[in-house]
């Protein structure tokens, strides 16, 4: 299944901060844990990661620290500062209600608007 291009850009920043929420991480790290947490649905690169963790840095959501990886190379930390947490639990809420209503009109059954929209009427 392919996961529209609206709707990946919409959830980036609340599952990026969701996962530095965990524990601080490294951008490669990131990558792999969104496709496990997709079961393989989602699978960013690293032009779609790196430009929001720049864009969350600037906006003081995340803290980075250089570090060296055991293979000696030099590997960027992100953490998630406490503007971010906050960030991350409006988001929460409003991530909720898009949820909430989601539920309400696609049942766990179909029902018929949404079974008619399947072709299974």
């Amino acid at each position: 299944m392919r996961i529209g291009k609206d709707l990946v850009a919409a959830a980036a920043t609340p599952v990026v901060l969701g996962i530095l929420a965990d524990g601080e991480s490294y951008g490669y790290a990131i990558l792999q844990r969104i496709t496990a947490l997709s079961g393989g649905e989602l699978e960013w690169s690293d032009g779609m990661l790196y430009p929001l963790l720049h864009r969350l840095e600037r906006q003081g959501h995340v803290h980075s620290e250089w570090r060296q990886a055991d293979s000696g190379r030099p590997r960027k930390h992100y953490r998630l500062s406490e503007q971010g947490a906050a960030v991350l639990a409006d988001q929460r809420r409003q991530w909720s209600v898009v949820g909430d209503v989601l539920s309400k009109v696609w049942p766990d059954d179909g029902g018929p608007r949404l079974r008619l929209a399947f072709g299974e009427a």
